[in-house]
């Protein structure tokens, strides 16, 4: 446990403990949480089963809501359970799904401030991101509860329910929205929470939702132990997967197998190109943002590709930019009604990441990486006598070896590396390590030299001196290489993903035995 102490006597604000959250989730879903625990939902109801885990929030050490899981049978009777509620939801009309939907969005709005609470304590995430999580799926599901007609005109909903399998860090814009489109779309779905946070937010999203009638099942359990259930059950009309790459393969291999319908989103190292570059203020500006979250996101950039030459000019604009970040305990305020703190990011998701983290840097320096900014744990806001072990100092390292993991893999923290380049050859090879990105940015002045090497970057979406992001309504978003496998998603392509159209149709997407494009 790591004790720190700061000049500033901070509180938790007012209301915002997790206890006060807690006691509204008890006031608000009562069917669904129990005094020291939540529960597991499948045959449309709320079951007093599994083995509760104990867990801790990555704020602050204390304990909170532990996932309840299940055992494998447990997790097939949930799955042949929910293909019973899924051959009944197919037939419903589109206009009652779309009104059930609707329904649900409205009980989210009414409810999104104590969503965003949960996500603080649970996954760490500061107030304004939070907030936006939950803003993102609400707004998202509406923009297809709006345009829904045209998209599964022609269509059938699946052979069978859609399983969610998604990481820890956007339990809302991710994996609800997800699963409220899928239903849209006259699927039942699955989802099963992410090991490593996230459980209460989900279970009081999935109980507004099934009191609306939607068709959703949530279950915990180990991803090893549920995985022959929630991926190879014959009764599973697609896959939906959002994580790292060695569980991303273990799950494409199995739906290659079965030929499966599938959605995989897997991790790459995003990167940000800089050749025969000059605005400087346009790259400081978006420094800061770029560390949102602490960088714990798929469309995360933790890798700067540098010409050499620019290196100077790059650290003038890189430097300023990183020391104005802002981290520390999200809720911590100095008067207990003040509002929440400003923050670029709190901890990641717990001690054990923050001590890897420390590890890698540790073992790239020694290994001859350059350290080029640190940051300092006494600018942190903290609680008085907190513990701050899941909370890890931005850093900045040129030139990490290649046998670290820090120069070929997404850290994901708050970790930054810088690899220098002397053509455009080394440019394009340095952008292009990991096999396959989601995203990358090239910063140069001149538009043609853009418009000859982005095509050459191996990133779903490539921008031009700007960030790109997973996009929201009718932005499409997949992968290229190893960081993405099946067909790809938004706009409409959500709804092709999970839904059946003509016979022999090929959906766009990275498939094992082709590559479309839409």
């Amino acid at each position: 446990m790591t004790i720190t102490l700061n000049s500033t006597r901070l509180v938790v604000k007012s209301g915002s403990s997790w206890n006060d959250a807690w006691q509204r989730c008890l006031t608000v879903a009562p069917e669904a949480f129990r005094d020291d625990r939540v529960l597991n939902l499948w045959a449309a109801a709320w079951q007093a089963d599994g083995r509760a885990l104990p867990a801790t929030s990555p704020v602050d050490g204390s304990p909170i809501a532990g996932p309840p899981r299940l055992d494998q049978e447990a997790a097939h009777q949930a799955v042949r359970a929910s293909l019973d509620q899924h051959r009944a939801w197919r037939h419903i009309r589109l206009e009652e799904r779309r009104a059930r939907v609707a329904a649900t969005l409205d009980a989210l709005t009414q409810h999104r401030e104590l969503l965003a609470l949960l996500l603080v304590w649970e996954i760490g995430k500061p107030w304004r991101l939070a907030q936006a999580d939950v803003d993102r799926a609400i707004d998202g599901v509406r923009w297809y509860v709006d345009g829904i007609e045209p998209m599964v005109e022609g269509r059938a909903p699946l052979d069978g329910p859609v399983s969610n399998i998604a990481s820890w860090n956007y339990p809302m814009s991710v994996l609800v929205h997800a699963m409220l489109v899928q239903a849209l779309a006259g699927n039942a779905v699955i989802a099963k929470t992410p090991t490593d946070g996230g459980v209460a937010c989900l279970t009081l999203a999935c109980a507004l939702a099934a009191r609306e009638g939607i068709p959703v099942t949530l279950v915990s359990g180990s991803g090893r132990e549920l995985s022959e259930a929630l991926v190879r059950a014959p009764e599973i009309g697609c896959v939906s997967f959002v994580g790292g790459r060695d569980t991303g393969a273990a799950v494409a291999t199995a739906v290659a197998d079965l030929g499966k319908r599938h959605v995989l989103e897997q991790e790459g190292l995003n990167t940000w190109g800089i050749w025969n570059h000059t605005d400087w203020d346009a790259l400081t500006a978006v420094i800061p943002k770029l560390f949102d979250y602490g960088k714990q996101r798929c469309t995360a950039y933790p890798r700067f590709v540098v010409q050499r030459e620019l290196f100077d000019e790059f650290l003038a604009a890189y430097l300023p930019a990183v020391r104005t970040l802002r981290l520390g305990h999200p809720l911590a305020v100095e008067h207990p009604d003040d509002a929440y703190p400003a923050l670029d990011f709190g901890p990641v998701i717990n001690a054990a990441k923050a001590k890897e983290l420390r590890d890698q840097v540790a073992e790239a320096i020694s290994r001859g990486a350059v350290p080029v900014h640190r940051g300092s744990e006494a600018d942190a806001r903290f609680l008085p006598g907190q513990d701050t072990s899941a909370y890890v100092q931005p850093v900045t390292l040129l030139n990490p070896p290649p046998s670290s993991p820090l120069h070929h893999a997404e850290p994901f923290g708050p970790v930054d590396t810088i690899v220098l380049v002397d053509t455009e050859a080394e440019l394009l090879a340095a952008m292009n390590a990991s096999n396959g990105a989601l995203v990358a940015t090239l910063s140069t002045d001149d538009r043609a030299t853009f418009d000859r090497l982005a095509p050459q970057i191996r990133a779903f979406k490539v921008g031009h001196g700007k960030p790109r992001s997973r996009g929201d309504r009718d932005e499409l978003f997949g992968g290229f290489g190893a960081s993405w496998s099946g067909a790809f998603v938004g706009g409409e392509l959500l709804v092709r993903a999970v839904t059946r159209g003509p016979a022999g149709e090929r959906l766009p997407g990275n498939f094992s035995e082709y590559q479309l494009m839409p």
